[in-house]
């Protein structure tokens, strides 16, 4: 006689068959069948109860960033499944690996308008790179296999849809097809280990020797090619650009980089990609093609998985379709180091002048509390072993420029999506998948607030994470661009002030405030380290603006339009900004 399982029983194991160790979820009465399926293998499985299923979202994203397995997370039929889109496509637009499972209507009674009657596979078509629906209990081995096997494979997002009833039916052989072999697909993960030909590498280094100003801009997908980055960039005297995404690829102390590029990026930066001849992207695909070099300025080199990504952004004499680190070591030995480093040092030395300035904005004692302080005081106090995660606004300037990344610290953000509220649900995945580790988000009030909920969370599972809040009761970045991208006067911008550190105490946690620059490093020591889930708010200046590293004649004339036009805190905007140069002249 046949063990029976249930259909919710058999998708459960087969994601354990993967590997898979953690969901992230709500529960629901769409899906109660998988719900007991989780509780009748807790021992085996783990199930993170979240407060919204859009963190739940966020959470296995985070978690497939930072332990490059799959991230899976778990929602009932209608809203639910709804609510996990915006995560699901912070993961589609940054390639990582994340299986959502939702449930569904009665099978019999899909398209009847009966209750939370949405047809998620429908929904999830744009997000999705697999998006099936159960079609019955013997369908459900079969499209877990390949649902997990896709995501991993191609980087994306994979959607299984459940019907309620269909969760809790017996699996029997007999109601299989006959083409239906129980046990007949594979749950054996085989990525590629594709490599370029040998030709295209010997092009490619043929134009890198060649190259007299050669820069490296270097992505996500660099992230596990530190050694083999500075490596090339000593023999190629090639100053290291990192896009965002790209932060922890090599350390901010390492000699080769000139830190980050674009908005939120740096003066060597951007020098280096406007007088460069060669260019070497290795893991990118940044989007912001006005911070590149003019095309035809340079020869282009691009080493990239996704073959479709190959000159994207700036056209390529040569694309080499692989790993970044196993790419890179192919390429290294047909390199000649370069003896004229002219290009390099004058990096170096523009770096030079760039810290100085950032540790000059960042120890300020100014009231209100710059929020470049906070950020350089943190970073200084963040372990080796730290892993940081940032949200989306005026937080990624400062999480960008004034914490300085470490060798063997993790950094991420929303990249390409550039969602707020990712932040926390990121730093919850990273404590459970690194229990042992420093988890850290600095986050806004805006992107907090929009999932604050979820602190609840690392609360009820005693996670010891650290949330570090900008306060500034408001909009930091839609303000701005109001003014210098548009010219006009903020509207609509202001938040309500919320005292973090009280909410943060009647969650359970731990809450501290700070607002005196002076006091600043002592809060950060006994914030960090409280013994559980911490909030600090550091309350800072509202109308401190975060400056592109270079100023174009158009953002200025826009910015002065705005005053002009009636921006309600012109006097305080412009007595902030006219401070800063000054005190940066003198």
């Amino acid at each position: 006689m046949e063990d029976l399982m249930t259909a919710a029983d058999v998708l459960v194991e087969t994601l354990l068959d993967w590997g898979v160790e953690v969901i992230f979820g709500l529960p629901g009465d769409g899906i109660n069948g998988i719900v007991e399926a989780l509780r009748t293998h807790e021992d085996k499985i783990r199930f993170i109860q979240v407060r919204h299923e859009e963190a739940a979202a966020f959470m296995a994203c985070g978690y497939a960033k930072f332990t490059g397995k799959l991230g899976v997370c778990l929602a009932t039929s209608g809203p639910g499944g709804i609510h996990l889109l915006n995560g699901l496509y912070d993961a589609k637009l940054d390639t990582q690996p994340v299986l959502a499972i939702t449930g569904l209507q009665f099978h019999d009674l899909i398209g009847t308008f009966t209750q939370q009657d949405v047809a998620l596979d429908k929904l999830f078509m744009d997000v999705a790179v697999f998006n099936e629906r159960i079609m019955g209990p013997t369908h459900v081995e079969n499209i877990t296999d390949l649902a997990c096997r896709t995501a991993l494979a191609y980087h994306g997002v994979s959607h299984i849809t459940f019907p309620v009833d269909l969760q809790e039916k017996e699996v029997k052989k007999k109601q299989a097809s006959s083409r239906n072999i129980p046990h007949h697909t594979s749950d054996v993960d085989a990525r590629s280990a594709r490599l370029p030909n040998r030709a295209d590498l010997e092009r490619a280094a043929e134009i890198l020797n060649q190259g007299e100003k050669v820069v490296i801009l270097a992505g996500r997908g660099a992230l596990n090619a530190t050694d083999e980055l500075e490596q090339t960039a000593e023999l190629l005297a090639a100053p290291i650009v990192k896009a965002l995404l790209g932060k922890a690829a090599v350390p901010d102390d390492s000699p080769y980089t000139t830190g980050g590029i674009g908005l939120l990026g740096t003066k060597p930066s951007q020098e280096a990609l406007e007088d460069c001849d060669t260019l070497l992207m290795v893991g990118t695909s940044f989007p912001y093609i006005e911070f590149m070099p003019k095309p035809g300025q340079a020869k282009g080199i691009q080493i990239e998985l996704d073959p479709k990504r190959i000159g994207l952004r700036y056209p390529v004499e040569v694309g080499l379709v692989g790993d970044s680190r196993n790419t890179l070591r192919e390429l290294i030995p047909l390199l000649k180091r370069k003896e004229n480093r002219k290009f390099l040092q004058a990096a170096q030395a523009g770096m030079k002048d760039w810290w100085e300035l950032m540790e000059k904005r960042a120890t300020r004692r100014d009231m209100p509390m710059k929020p470049q302080v906070v950020a350089w005081e943190l970073g200084k106090r963040l372990r080796n072993d730290a892993i940081v995660s940032c949200d989306s606004g005026t937080i990624a300037t400062w999480w960008a420029r004034h914490i300085l990344a470490r060798r063997g610290q993790m950094h991420t953000l929303s990249g390409n999506l550039a969602t707020m509220a990712p932040g926390l649900p990121y730093t919850i995945a990273a404590q459970i998948a690194f229990p042992n580790r420093q988890c850290v988000a600095f986050v806004g009030d805006g992107g907090f607030s929009m999932l604050m909920a979820d602190f609840v969370t690392a609360v009820k599972y005693k996670l010891p994470i650290k949330v570090v809040i900008i306060k500034n009761n408001t909009l930091g970045q839609i303000k701005w661009e109001q003014m210098v991208f548009l010219g006009n006067p903020e509207y609509g911008v202001d938040l309500h002030p919320i005292d973090f550190a009280a909410f943060a105490h009647a969650c359970g946690g731990v809450g501290f405030s700070v607002e005196d620059p002076a006091e600043c490093g002592r809060a950060l020591d006994e914030f960090l380290a409280a013994p559980g889930p911490a909030v600090l708010q550091a309350t800072v200046d509202p109308f401190e603006p975060p400056m592109p590293a270079k100023v174009k004649a158009e953002q200025a004339l826009h910015f002065a339009e705005s005053l002009a036009r009636g921006e309600p805190n012109r006097k305080k905007i412009a007595l902030t900004t006219l401070s800063d140069q000054v005190r940066e002249l003198i």
